[in-house]
C-alpha cells in the first residue's frame, strides 16, 4: 500500500509525506528485522555462552556500532560526490546482507566474529547517512520531524519483530543458531530487492566541474551539532549492557531475554511518529533533551530500590521513549542547518561523531563494569548524562 503511493503527487500520501519516506521506512522495517535477530541474541551469547568479561564484551559493543566511523563519513561524502544517495546505500544494505551469512563461519573465534561484525556495521555505516539525507531531500524543513517520526516508527516495527522471528525460529530449528543467520541474511537481501525497485533517487542539479569542498565545520551552527551529538553518544551505553544488567539483577530465564528487546521496540514504534511531530510544534531541542532525561531515569533505576516485573515495565517503557525522542528528531534538528549540496556528508559527520564517542562509552562502561562495580557504572552513566544535557542545552539552545 505505501509503496504504490511513490509516484502520486504529494497529496495522496499520509498527510502530506512523500512516498520516498514510505519506501525508505519500508526497507529499514525490513532490514531492521534482519538486525534485530541477530542483535537480540547477541548479548547473551557472547556474555553467557561464550563467556566474555564485560569489558570484552564492551569493545565488541563498540566496534558493533562505533568502529566503522569513516566509512559512515566516506559513505556521505561519496554519495554528496556522486549524487546518487540510492546506489551508496543500496551497497551499504547489500554488504550488512552478505556478512549475516558470515556469521555462519565465524564459530567461536572471537577475532572471526569481531571482522563478520564490523562488516555488518560498515555496510550500516555506508547506508545510514545517504538514507536520512534522501528523507530530508523529499520532505519540506517544516515536515521533518513528522518525516523522521514516521520512518522511525517502520524501522521500529521491525526492530519489534526482528526477535520474535528470531525466537520463532530457534524454535523450529532445536535451538539452531546458524538457522537464525540464514533466514537473517535472506530478509536482508530482501530489504535490497525493495530499495532497488521502489526507492527514488533525489539528486540535486550541480555543476560537475565545481570541486566539493568538505567545509561544513566552518559553519559554527554544524560544530556545535556535531560536538552536542557527540557528547550524548559518549554518555549512552550499549542496549545489551541494560538489559544483561537487567537479566542479573532479576534473575530472567534465557527465553525472556529478547523479549526485553521487543519490548522497548514496541513503545518504539508507538511513540516515534507521534513524537517527531511533537517535535515539529514544540521544538526538536526540547523533545531531545527529554529523551536524555527519560535515560538519566533508566540508568538510576537499573541499581534503585525498585524491583520485579514494575522495574522491568518501566525501564523498557522510559528506553522505549528515550529512543522515540532522539533517534529520528536529531536528524530533523541537523537537517534545516545542513546546506543541500553537502547534506548527506554532513549527516555522516554527525553520525560519525556519536558513533566514535559510542565506541568510547561502551569500552568505558564495561571497564568500570569489571573492576568497580555494575552498580558504580551505571550511576556514574547517569551523572554524565546530566551533564551532556547542560552542555546540550547550551551550545544549541540559542540557535532553537
Amino acid at each position: 500500500m505505501y509503496l504504490s503511493t511513490i509516484d502520486k503527487p504529494k497529496s495522496a500520501n499520509w498527510k502530506g509525506l512523500s512516498g520516498n519516506v514510505f519506501a525508505l521506512g519500508t526497507v529499514s522495517l525490513i532490514t531492521d528485522v534482519s538486525s534485530e535477530m541477530v542483535a537480540a541474541i547477541l548479548p547473551l551469547y557472547l556474555v553467557i555462552g561464550l563467556q566474555l568479561s564485560p569489558a570484552a564484551y564492551g569493545l565488541i559493543d563498540g566496534v558493533y556500532t562505533g568502529a566503522t566511523t569513516l566509512l559512515r563519513l566516506a559513505g556521505g561524502y561519496l554519495a554528496d560526490r556522486t549524487n546518487k544517495r540510492k546506489a551508496v546505500a543500496g551497497f551499504g544494505y547489500g554488504l550488512s546482507a552478505v556478512a549475516k551469512l558470515g556469521l555462519l563461519a565465524a564459530g567461536n573465534s572471537l577475532t572471526a566474529l569481531g571482522l563478520v561484525i564490523t562488516a555488518d556495521r560498515a555496510g550500516k555505516g555506508l547506508r545510514t547517512a545517504p538514507r536520512d539525507a534522501l528523507i530530508t531531500l523529499s520532505t519540506p524543513s517544516g515536515d521533518l520531524g513528522r518525516a523522521f517520526g514516521v520512518h522511525r516508527a517502520m524501522d521500529g516495527i521491525g526492530a519489534f519483530a526482528g526477535p520474535l522471528v528470531a525466537m520463532a525460529v530457534l524454535a523450529a530449528s532445536a535451538q539452531s543458531f546458524d538457522a537464525v543467520f540464514v533466514t537473517s541474511s535472506c530478509i536482508a537481501a530482501f530489504g535490497v530487492l525493495v530499495l532497488v525497485l521502489y526507492v527514488r533517487d533525489r539528486p540535486e542539479p550541480v555543476r560537475r566541474k565545481e570541486p566539493l569542498k568538505l567545509s561544513l565545520l566552518r559553519d559554527p551552527a554544524v560544530r556545535k551539532i556535531v560536538l552536542a551529538a557527540s557528547l550524548l553518544g559518549l554518555v549512552t551505553i550499549g542496549d545489551g549492557f541494560v538489559y544483561l544488567l537487567l537479566q542479573k539483577r532479576e534473575g530472567l530465564a534465557f527465553g525472556w531475554f529478547p523479549l526485553l528487546a521487543v519490548g522497548t521496540s514496541l513503545v518504539y514504534l508507538l511513540l516515534a511518529a507521534p513524537l517527531g511531530a511533537l517535535a515539529d510544534r514544540v521544538g526538536r531541542l526540547k523533545v531531545m533533551l527529554a529523551g536524555y532525561g527519560a535515560l538519566t531515569v533508566v540508568y538510576l533505576l537499573l541499581h534503585g530500590p525498585l524491583g520485579g516485573w514494575p522495574l522491568l515495565v518501566l525501564v523498557v517503557l522510559l528506553y522505549g521513549v528515550f529512543y522515540a525522542c532522539t533517534d529520528g528528531v536529531l536528524m530533523a534538528l541537523a537537517g534545516p542547518v545542513l546546506p543541500e549540496r553537502l547534506r548527506t556528508t554532513g549527516i555522516a559527520l554527525i553520525q560519525s561523531g556519536q558513533a566514535l564517542a559510542y565506541l568510547g562509552s561502551s569500552v568505558l562502561f564495561g571497564l568500570a563494569w569489571q573492576f568497580w562495580s555494575p552498580e558504580a557504572a551505571t550511576r556514574i552513566a547517569a551523572g554524565a548524562v546530566v551533564c551532556a544535557l547542560i552542555a546540550t542545552a547550551a551550545l544549541l539552545g540559542r540557535r532553537s
